[in-house]
């Protein structure tokens, strides 16, 4: 596990004015790596205030010493992806972080050259189009909260709203990876099949659309088939953490559930742009929350020392809702959600444990979701369903309208910020999405036939 050193040290400031704001998502204590399109081409990068590092134009640069670990990094991510840095041992992506870190201080020797080709190498982030950071081989999602779980389960009228395993190993369910998302622009409400208000099965769009708030860890080394991932070893296959909005279709999904979820999750799911590493988290590390003495302890496989001191974090996250109401009325978007991390059963070092616990290869890349962070008071549900008590509570909102789901043009952007005394909050960026009417699927089916 990576340990605090100079580039967390909260005197650092940057030359990059925006990087030092104090409600800055990326200041030079952060350094998040991304992947965006400039002029047609897909470019690897790291965010510093309100720019971006083209981890390209760095290493044509002349900045990095030849050879050393730093200038071996940029040369990996210099396909535009960061699948093949982020398969390398840590030390690089730190090495990389680090020099940039040097760079980017505003102390630094080589700003006057770093400005000369400022244009190149420090774009605007809002001059390039963001892209998924990697290529995603396999998503993986959980369900690890507990009050979540335990409340789905009653809305549900099941005897026992927890199942079973719940307490004993992470639940999960295997999701669909060709339909990430990178967060902005439309997410369209699917067609699907589900009971209606008289209880009749129909097809349609999903009428009960809704946001899930859950926290996403990447990969990075994956492991070998047959080869468990032990929980204490598991920090180390982390390469950073993202924001995930797992949409979720919730009529269709209650109504197709079986072997687990299906149509009603792989329409869409939205990701924060940028990888916030496992080292910028390193000084919000903490011991996650303990469990109640009545519950059974966690199986060998999944305890082990070094997670139960700092396999949490000291992160709050954030929902937000804007309608076209308040959109027209020229309003800020409004806070549905505030719930935090310690509102996880399970931590992340455990999930990769169980994954692999059967042999079960992870590569690079691949993804893994908290599940909804819901927490147990009103402000910390962290989805609709939650929020109105399966519709029964309708949300309302400071204009007078009021959602029991989703509706056209309701856009929901999560955010979160790791914060801690005598540490500098960091933040994710946004992960934003906007939903979109329905196709009309039956003259699409007409016009495929014709």
């Amino acid at each position: 596990m990576t340990a605090i050193n100079s580039t967390h040290d909260p005197a650092r400031h940057s030359w990059v004015e925006s990087a030092n704001l104090p409600d800055a998502d990326f200041p030079i204590q952060n350094l998040p790596f991304g992947a965006f399109e400039r002029d047609g081409e897909r470019r690897a990068g790291i965010a510093i205030g309100a720019h971006v590092v083209d981890l390209r134009a760095l290493r044509d640069s002349g900045l990095l010493a030849a050879g050393s670990d730093a200038a071996l990094a940029c040369e990996a991510a210099s396909d535009g992806t960061l699948n093949r840095l982020m398969a390398m041992t840590p030390s690089y992506a730190s090495a990389l972080r680090a020099t940039l870190s040097d760079l980017l201080d505003s102390g630094a020797p080589q700003r006057a050259r770093i400005e000369q080709q400022a244009e190149a190498l420090l774009p605007r982030i809002d001059e390039v189009t963001l892209c998924l950071p990697c290529q995603v081989g396999d998503y993986t999602d959980f369900l690890t909260s507990l009050h979540h779980t335990e409340r789905h389960g009653r809305y549900k009228g099941l005897a026992d709203p927890l199942p079973a395993a719940f307490k004993s190993l992470p639940i999960a369910y295997h999701g669909r990876a060709s339909s990430l998302r990178v967060s902005g622009g439309e997410v369209r409400r699917p067609h699907g099949q589900y009971r209606d208000a008289n209880g009749q099965i129909v097809f349609g769009p999903a009428p009960a659309l809704d946001f899930e708030l859950e926290l996403a860890a990447w990969i990075g080394r994956g492991n070998a088939l047959t080869q468990p991932i032990p929980v204490d070893a598991a920090h180390e296959h982390i390469f950073g953490y993202s924001l995930l909005n797992d949409w979720s279709a919730k009529s269709i999904q209650w109504f197709e559930q079986v072997l687990g979820p299906f149509l009603g999750k792989s329409f869409h799911s939205s990701l924060s742009p940028w990888i916030v590493t496992a080292e910028a988290l390193a000084p919000f590390r903490k011991a996650p929350v303990p469990r109640a003495k009545s519950d059974p302890a966690p199986m060998p496989h999944l305890h082990g020392a070094f997670d139960q001191q700092q396999g949490g974090l000291h992160l709050d996250l954030y929902a937000h809702l804007l309608t076209n109401g308040l959109r027209e009325a020229g309003a800020t978007p409004v806070r549905i959600t505030h719930t935090h991390l310690d509102n996880l059963y399970w931590t992340f070092a455990q999930m990769v444990a169980h994954h692999t616990s059967n042999g079960c290869n992870l590569r690079t890349g691949d993804l893994l979701g908290s599940g909804t962070i819901s927490g147990a008071d009103d402000a910390a549900r962290a989805c609709i369903t939650e929020l109105t008590n399966a519709g029964k509570d309708p949300l309302g909102l400071p204009n007078g309208e009021t959602r029991t789901a989703l509706e056209d043009g309701d856009e929901i952007t999560l955010s979160a910020r790791a914060t801690k005394p005598g540490a500098v909050s960091i933040g994710f960026g946004e992960c934003r999405g906007r939903i979109a009417p329905a196709l009309a699927f039956a003259e699409r089916q007409t016009e495929i036939a014709a």
